[in-house]
């Protein structure tokens, strides 16, 4: 494997992706990790709570969705993928209101946030 992905369209996500997704958002419109920890944030993605990987009945599925802030998906979704790509966590950890996301979620928020409120680094 040459470890290229391929370009967002190449992965499927297409203008019927785009509606579908927007519509999910509209149903959806809070993150569900920050609704875990008691935040209010508008998901800005919806993610496949089972990375997907070209399968098309996973990337599809409803079920297979949760709405996600930017945030929650770049940091603490991609940490429980590794892990679970490792065989560490499970995939019920995969969703954002899950015990080991939340867990992640409050860890990562205290080393994203100084004691002054404001974003470190």
């Amino acid at each position: 494997m040459d470890g290229h992905r391929g370009s967002a369209r190449e992965r499927g996500y297409t203008v019927q992706w785009e509606k579908a997704a927007a519509a999910f958002k509209r149903a959806h419109p809070l993150c569900l990790g920050c609704e875990a920890v008691g935040l209010v944030e508008p998901a800005t993605v919806v993610d496949h709570i089972v990375p997907h990987r070209g399968d098309q009945a996973l990337f599809w599925d409803p079920a297979n969705r949760q709405p996600a802030c930017g945030w929650h998906h770049s940091a603490v979704k991609q940490t429980l993928e590794v892990q679970f790509d490792a065989g560490r966590v499970g995939v019920d950890a995969l969703r954002l209101d899950s015990a080991e996301a939340i867990r992640l979620t409050k860890t990562m928020r205290q080393r994203s946030i100084g004691v002054d409120g404001w974003p470190v680094g």
